[in-house]
C-alpha cells in the first residue's frame, strides 16, 4: 500500500532536503564504485564536480589461426561464427573496465568466406560483434598482417567493426580518417576524460600499402607519433595511449629497438606534459615484462589473447605462444590545470588460451576455483612480467582479475 504524505510534511521534507544540500535543491550524486562518500564530496560537503578516476585495460593479439576459426563454427552451431564463447571467461574484466582496448591482428575476409588462417590471414567478421560483445571499446588495427588482403581488406574489417561498435586505430580507409586521431570518453557523463587510442605496426611483411593510399596503415615512425599525439591533445585528448606492434616473435625479453623506442616515445614532451601517456605492445607472441620508462608505464608485450596452437621459429609447438597479460591502469586526475593524468594503480591480469576447449582463461579465477594445474602457467606469466623490476614501481597481480 501506498503511504499519502500530508502537504505540511511535503513542505517540511523540502526545506530539510535543501539544508541538506546546501540549499541549492539538488540531491548529491552518488559515490563511485569503491569511492567513500567522503572523498566524493569536497571541502564544503558538496559532490565534488570535474574529471573522475578511469580504468584502462588493454589485451593482448587477437590471432585466429584455423582451428581458432574451426572451434568459432562449432560454437555457432552450423549457423556461421561465434567468438563470444571463447571470450567469455575473460569478459569479467574486460567489461569491469571504464574503457578497454583490443588488437585485432587480423583483416576480415567477406562474408561467408572464404576464410584463411596462416601465413595470409582472412578471418570472419563476426569477430568484430564477439569483440564488443565482450566489453572492448577500441581495437588497434596495425600490424604485419594488415594488408594480407589489400585495401579491401582493411575496409572490411574497418567496417565490420564500425557495424558492432567497436572503435579502431592504425589503419584506415581514407586520407581524412588517418589524419583524423581516435578519442574515445572513459565511461559515461559530461566529466569522462577523454582518451585518444593511437596504433602503429614495424611493419607488414614486405606488402607495400597501395601507391594512391600510402595512409591505409600507421607504419612505426617516431616523429610521425609524437606528432599524432600531439593532435589528440589539441583535438581534446586528456589520456594518450599508444598501441605498438613490436619486438621479436618468441623473445620473452624486449629487443633493444623496443627499449630505445621506448625511452625515446616516453620522453618526448610538450609544455611539460609527455606526449604519450602509457604504452601497450604486441606482436611477439609471448608474454613480455611491463617497465616504467621516464615515469611512464611501458608494456613490452601482452601475447596472444587468441591463437592456435603456435609453432616457434623453430618448428617446435611452444606453449607460451597461448600465454598472455591483459595490463590495467586507473588513471587519478591532474592536480592542477594543464597537468598530467596519473596511473594511480598499476595491475595486470595473467591470461591462458585452452586450445583444446578453445577457451580464454582468466588464470586467477581459474585458480581461485580450484584448477590448481594452471598455477605453474600463470606463475611463469607472473615472472615474466616483473622481470624487469615493476614490482618495484607498484605493479601488481591483479586478484582474480574481476572489476574495479
Amino acid at each position: 500500500m501506498t503511504q499519502r504524505i500530508r502537504p505540511g510534511a511535503v513542505a517540511a521534507l523540502a526545506l530539510l532536503l535543501a539544508a541538506a544540500t546546501g540549499c541549492t535543491g539538488q540531491r548529491p550524486a552518488p559515490p563511485e564504485p569503491g569511492e567513500s562518500p567522503a572523498a566524493a564530496r569536497g571541502a564544503n560537503g558538496r559532490h565534488a564536480e570535474g574529471p573522475r578516476p578511469f580504468t584502462l585495460l588493454a589485451a593482448g593479439d587477437v590471432l585466429p589461426h584455423s582451428s581458432v576459426i574451426d572451434r568459432a563454427a562449432a560454437d555457432a552451431g552450423g549457423a556461421g561464427y561465434d567468438f563470444a564463447p571463447m571470450l567469455a571467461g575473460v569478459a569479467p574484466v574486460v567489461s569491469g573496465a571504464d574503457l578497454a582496448f583490443c588488437h585485432m591482428e587480423t583483416v576480415y575476409g567477406k562474408k561467408g568466406g572464404p576464410y584463411t588462417g596462416y601465413p595470409s590471414f582472412k578471418s570472419p567478421p563476426e569477430i568484430a560483434s564477439a569483440l564488443r560483445t565482450t566489453g572492448f571499446d577500441s581495437c588497434s588495427t596495425a600490424s604485419n598482417h594488415t594488408l594480407d588482403d589489400g585495401a579491401e581488406g582493411v575496409r572490411r574489417t574497418l567496417d565490420a567493426l564500425d557495424r558492432a561498435g567497436v572503435r579502431h586505430a592504425g589503419s584506415a580507409r581514407t586520407a581524412a580518417e588517418a589524419a583524423r586521431p581516435t578519442i574515445l570518453p572513459a565511461g559515461p557523463g559530461e566529466h569522462a576524460a577523454k582518451v585518444a587510442h593511437l596504433a602503429y605496426t614495424y611493419g607488414t611483411n614486405d606488402i607495400p600499402p597501395p601507391a594512391d593510399r600510402p595512409w591505409t596503415v600507421d607504419v612505426t615512425d617516431e616523429r610521425g607519433i609524437v606528432e599524432e599525439a600531439r593532435a589528440a591533445r589539441r583535438a581534446g585528448a586528456d589520456v594518450v595511449v599508444l598501441s605498438i606492434h613490436w619486438g621479436t616473435e618468441w623473445q620473452d625479453e624486449p629487443d633493444a629497438r623496443q627499449r630505445e623506442l621506448a625511452r625515446r616515445i616516453t620522453a618526448s614532451t610538450d609544455r611539460g606534459r609527455p606526449d604519450v601517456d602509457v604504452v601497450v605492445g604486441t606482436h611477439a607472441h609471448v608474454p613480455q615484462a611491463y617497465e616504467k620508462v621516464n615515469g611512464t608505464w611501458v608494456v613490452y608485450g601482452m601475447g596472444d589473447q587468441i591463437a592456435g596452437a603456435m609453432i616457434n621459429d623453430e618448428g617446435v609447438q611452444d606453449p607460451r605462444g597461448n600465454q598472455s597479460s591483459m595490463a590495467r591502469f586507473t588513471f587519478a586526475p591532474p592536480a592542477g590545470p594543464g597537468e598530467r593524468w596519473t596511473v594511480k594503480k598499476a595491475e595486470f591480469v595473467p591470461q591462458w588460451y585452452d586450445t583444446v576447449t578453445g577457451r580464454a582463461v582468466d588464470l586467477n579465477a581459474a585458480i581461485d576455483d580450484g584448477a590448481e594445474h594452471l598455477r605453474e602457467i600463470r606463475d611463469r606469466i607472473r615472472a615474466v612480467v616483473l622481470g624487469q623490476g615493476a614490482g618495484d614501481d607498484g605493479l601488481l597481480m591483479a586478484e582474480r582479475g574481476r572489476g574495479r
